[in-house]
């Protein structure tokens, strides 16, 4: 039995992991954790029997706590909730779901802790990768990754040597946007939500409209697989039914293929090193049809070259960058800026930031919470 706790379980690979996760005999899921939901993250510790639950949101915890109480389940509450929460007790594996930057803690607590991790959470490898990797080589765990796109590549390495490998190539699907409208500043909340192949949260969904979710995985897959950014290489493949590809020196290319569900990769990090029957759809190539591949435009979706310019400047600009970019999003996910106002300030961020080392914690957070701040400040303006 393999003992497990679910960080971020209310959200979009949180709900799908507490799925899957009861639909395998050999999981048992001890602790779930949460931001604020309070009342969804009770009933997934009622259905899923988990002993522990935290809420990051300390009035949501005291409001939930008589909740809790009365279905036997010690909450943690607080900004330290979710560290005290992986504290209290063993667990044989970890997956890390939350959203954002507020990810990086908890990735680095499980890995101080001895504990594998399942990782859904790319901004802890885009603003502390350097720390994220020292710590999971320290403590001698795996990272298993849960993005479609890094499980294939690290399924497709399996028993392959590193030095045999010329190239990552990362799908994306496009985005809403690929075609049309021609004029992105007009595009309402709606419109960017309105995903063509994958269901996941508001917040994954507007940057994969922007394709900077393209690029945070750029730096996530650099870090995760010890390849320099120039060897990483992102496709548009609109079925997105080739999660994602590594070319071999020899001129092989090894590629990943299923349908485009979330369940099948959670599954994987859940049951790794082994295999559970197919918790979605299986493939038909024939039903899938054609599959196309082109080129990025990197003018049309500016996010992608932003994240790798971070990438490639290094110290806390990747930090910077994604604390900007959740900014960004969130303005315009609540109407305050446009949708292409999202790269012109993450753009704006990255020429203003004065970077440290960023060899550490606090100053990750501190050159997130300045990037923030110069971040808010741009949007005050542009709605003005």
């Amino acid at each position: 039995m393999k003992e497990i706790a679910i960080l971020g379980s209310t959200g979009s690979i949180g709900t799908q992991a507490v799925e899957v996760a009861s639909r395998l005999d050999e999981v048992e899921v001890r602790a779930l954790a949460a931001h604020s939901n309070g009342r969804a993250l009770a009933e997934q510790a009622r259905a899923t029997g988990a002993g522990s639950a935290a809420l990051a949101d300390a009035n949501a915890a005291r409001r939930s706590s008589d909740l809790f109480d009365s279905i036997g389940v010690r909450l943690f509450g607080g900004p330290e909730g979710v560290l005290e929460l992986l504290g209290s007790r063993s667990y044989d594996l970890v997956l890390n779901s939350i959203v954002g930057s507020a990810g990086l803690a908890p990735t680095l607590a499980v890995l101080e802790r001895g504990i594998p991790l399942a990782l859904a959470n790319k901004e802890s490898l885009v603003a502390g990768g350097n720390l994220v990797m020292e710590a999971a080589r320290r403590s001698g765990v795996e990272i298993i990754p849960v993005d479609s796109e890094h499980s294939a590549v690290f399924q497709c390495l399996r028993g392959e040597d590193e030095a045999g490998v010329r190239r990552i190539v990362l799908t994306a699907s496009g985005g809403p946007f690929l075609e049309n409208p021609a004029d992105l500043s007009k595009v309402t909340v709606s419109d960017a939500l309105a995903h063509p192949t994958w269901s996941m949260g508001p917040k994954v969904t507007v940057d994969s409209a922007t394709l900077m979710n393209k690029g945070l995985e750029v730096l996530e897959a650099h870090h995760l697989f010890s390849t320099g950014l120039d060897s990483i290489d992102v496709l548009i493949h609109p079925q997105s039914i080739v999660h994602s590809m590594v070319e071999m020196v020899d001129g092989s290319v090894l590629a990943h293929l299923g349908v485009p569900d979330m369940r099948i990769p959670i599954q994987y990090a859940l049951t790794h090193p082994g295999r559970a029957g197919c918790p979605a759809e299986y493939l038909s190539l024939a039903e899938a049809g054609s599959l196309t591949f082109r080129e990025v435009d990197a003018e049309r979706f500016p996010c992608l070259g932003l994240a790798r310019e971070a990438g490639r400047l290094g110290a806390t600009f990747p930090a910077a960058m994604n604390a900007a970019n959740e900014e960004a999003v969130a303005a315009f996910l609540a109407g305050a800026l446009p949708f292409t106002g999202i790269s012109a300030v993450v753009e704006k961020v990255l020429e203003g930031h004065e970077p440290l080392a960023g060899g550490s914690l606090q100053e990750i957070r501190r050159a997130e919470a300045d990037a923030r701040a110069a971040a808010e400040a741009l949007i005050s303006e542009t709605e003005t």
